[in-house]
């Protein structure tokens, strides 16, 4: 049940008496219309990492319930920023989400990817730049001191995954297993798939922030014995204000695919999508959304 503080009451009661005595109807903001579609179940989870509980949103893909399917497994598709991805009403500003379960509604009956559950890790909050950045991010926050980013990876690979694994029917191994996530949540993903191949081979990466650490993320990929399978990069022409930033950051970009590219063992898979139009936003991560989950999943159809 949700409860209304005494001050928002004495808000709107007074906003009534306003209204009234100027002759004007007074104004009721309607509820948020919930976006919604498909079977979107929201658990609460207390992590020991990072000592603070967040929700999981797991999207669940037609049919999982059914009788028919109780001996069926899924891949699981992990995003972070698990606000953003399946409900405008929790979204960023209240209305643009990637469309997630839209999307992947209308795929999977097409039968251009196979049905899968996705996850959503919601961030932290206050504390979501401390979670996800392994490195400070001195350009926009010269003060800020060093986060928690590099404990990412064993939340994820000894609290979420165990939890989801044990209360979901996922299907088993590394390449059933992607992981997703823009701008912070990019750095974080990035992260994650170069120093835990072992849990991820599979990822999209969206508008990452590659100027955190001075681009230690492109030291950290210059050499690299192994690392992921499939990369999907994205990012938009149009992600600064500033045309010499926007080259800069393109230029990082480029130059992680390379790194990618050049994987001792085995080089990623990489397809990287350069959208001239594409601004710093879910609208954004939900257009290319599509051809990013295809080209992780696709080919198994």
């Amino acid at each position: 049940m949700r409860r209304i503080s005494l001050l928002c009451v004495t808000v709107i009661l007074s906003t009534m008496f306003v209204c009234a005595a100027l002759g004007q109807e007074p104004v009721v903001q309607k509820p948020c219309a919930h976006t919604v579609v498909g079977d979107l179940q929201i658990v609460p989870f207390a992590s020991k990492i990072f000592q603070n509980t967040r929700m999981l949103r797991v999207w669940l893909p037609p049919g999982y319930s059914d009788e028919a399917s109780q001996g069926r497994r899924y891949p699981v598709l992990y995003m972070l920023d698990g606000q953003n991805l399946f409900d405008a009403c929790t979204a960023f500003n209240g209305k643009d989400e990637w469309r997630i379960d839209e999307t992947l509604t209308r795929l999977i009956a097409e039968d251009k990817v196979p049905p899968m559950i996705v996850v959503g890790i919601d961030n932290g909050g206050a504390q979501r730049a401390y979670e996800y950045l392994p490195y400070a991010d001195k350009l926009q926050n010269p003060s800020m001191p060093e986060p928690d980013g590099k404990m990412f990876p064993d939340f994820l690979g000894k609290e979420i995954i165990p939890y989801v694994e044990a209360h979901y029917r996922t299907q088993p191994g590394v390449m059933n297993r992607a992981l997703g996530g823009s701008s912070y949540g990019g750095v974080a993903t990035l992260y994650t798939l170069i120093t835990r191949p072992d849990l991820f081979q599979l990822g999209i990466v969206e508008s990452p922030i590659l100027s955190v650490g001075n681009a230690q993320l492109l030291r950290d990929t210059s050499v690299l014995a192994e690392g992921p399978a499939k990369v999907f990069l994205g990012f938009g022409g149009r992600e600064s204000e500033n045309p010499a930033i926007e080259d800069g950051m393109i230029k990082l970009v480029r130059m992680l695919e390379t790194n990618l590219h050049n994987i001792a063992t085995r080089p990623a898979d990489v397809m990287m999508v350069i959208d001239p139009t594409g601004h710093h936003n879910e609208q954004a991560w939900a257009k290319r959304f599509p051809e990013a989950i295809q080209f992780l999943f696709g080919e198994r159809q």
